[in-house]
């Protein structure tokens, strides 16, 4: 199941990335960033939203389909969870927004540190939770902003 994950993420993350460096996505960053100004310049908003929901869509339900896959079952105590969509917003807060890399970057600290803080117990839950907290409000840009910044210096 690693191999088969690893690789649907290796994959979905090549395409993800060519979409964000294509015009497409340098329409959406700039929407974005300030959608009257983009829609000024004339580009069609709700359409690059529009098609950034349905790129959105289909990697949510590729990611669903291997969930599926590994449990070997679907049912709405497995599939649907808070703690899952929670999770997903905290590591892309965590390893950076508005990139595929930070958001890859904050599970995997969110999963290494679950393994490491097991012993805690209860306790874990709040240390990542104190952990996040922090990174928001001295890094908004999450890891990877930070550790642009700090190249740049």
């Amino acid at each position: 199941n690693y191999w088969i994950a690893l690789g649907f993420m290796t994959i979905s993350a090549l395409i993800l990335y060519g979409l964000s460096q294509s015009p497409v996505g340098l329409v959406l960053q700039a929407s974005g960033q300030d959608p009257v100004q983009a829609g000024a310049l004339g580009f069609n908003i709700v359409k690059h939203k529009l098609a950034a929901f349905v790129v959105s869509a289909f990697f949510s339900g590729l990611s669903g389909a291997l969930l599926v896959f590994y449990f070997g079952t679907a049912s709405v105590g497995t599939v649907v969870d808070i703690a899952v969509g929670v999770n997903v917003i905290v590591a892309a807060v965590l390893g950076g927004r508005r990139t595929v890399l930070g958001a890859a970057l904050g599970a995997i600290f969110l999963i290494v540190a679950g393994e490491f803080l097991r012993p805690t117990g209860e306790l874990a839950t709040f240390i990542v939770s104190a952990v996040a907290l922090l990174v928001v409000l001295f890094f908004p840009g999450g890891f990877l902003g930070a550790a642009l910044s700090h190249e740049r210096r």
